[in-house]
């Protein structure tokens, strides 16, 4: 199994926008696609960036044929979405990782 995780920083004015607007739409738009298995999201504390928040987003997926489906089919419009809405007001990073112990039921 492996995680995509998504590392968001986001301003200040917009990130309780922002958070409500993953909760509600965002992350169950990406959870829709059926490519996750789970996602956790999370805030970065005691960080130095004083004008934004840090969050990340991590979907636990079965293998990488479902990531890199998800990456080839759904991501390009979900992304533009998240883009569209907060333009100038985010920056974000992806990367990947095996898991390779966990204690989590799945």
């Amino acid at each position: 199994m492996f995680l995509y995780n998504v590392t968001i920083t986001i301003d200040l004015d917009v990130h309780e926008d922002w958070v409500k607007w993953m909760k509600e739409v965002h992350i169950p738009e990406v959870m829709i696609t059926g490519m996750f298995i789970s996602y956790r999201m999370s805030r970065l504390i005691g960080h130095e960036h004083t004008e934004s928040e840090i969050y990340t987003v991590q979907y636990l997926v079965k293998d990488m044929a479902m990531l890199t489906h998800y990456q080839n089919e759904f991501a390009p419009e979900l992304q533009k979405q998240h883009h569209d809405r907060y333009n100038g007001k985010f920056a974000a990073f992806r990367t990947v990782m095996e898991l390779i112990d966990h204690n989590d039921k799945v």
